[in-house]
């Protein structure tokens, strides 16, 4: 089986799409393109960030999906005070939240926003 080393996000605008996440997760981008830039995310995995203008084939959505996304990519970290560190430090770069720290039953948690209403999940699972 193949290892897993990629999610990609159709956006708006690639380039700024990269902008935020440079910012949000302070990592350098590894591969770009005018339409297609790829970031790291730890452990081998990359974010790819694909101007859906530019997808091929295209998808079969073609609008953004704002606010409402049928999916999220979630970062895990050690406890409650990471997530809200983390929340905290979110904030003070002006990333859009759609959940504030909330004790959920499968942990600690709170949900942001990227440009494009993707969802980002911060979370500690519960012990």
């Amino acid at each position: 089986m193949a290892d897993f080393n990629l999610v990609v996000l159709y956006v708006e605008d690639a380039q700024a799409s990269s902008a935020f996440y440079q910012t949000l997760l302070e990592c350098p981008v590894a591969q770009s393109s005018p339409k297609f830039v790829v970031l790291p995310l730890g452990n081998g995995a990359m974010l790819g960030l694909w101007q859906r203008d530019a997808v091929v084939p295209p998808s079969a959505s073609e609008a953004g999906c704002n606010e409402i996304c049928s999916s999220e990519i979630s970062w895990a970290v050690a406890n409650a005070d990471a997530v809200r560190a983390t929340y905290e430090t979110w904030t003070t770069r002006g990333v859009r939240i759609a959940q504030p720290p909330t004790a959920m039953p499968f942990g600690d948690t709170f949900v942001a926003l990227d440009p494009d209403g993707h969802r980002l999940r911060v979370l500690a699972t519960a012990a």
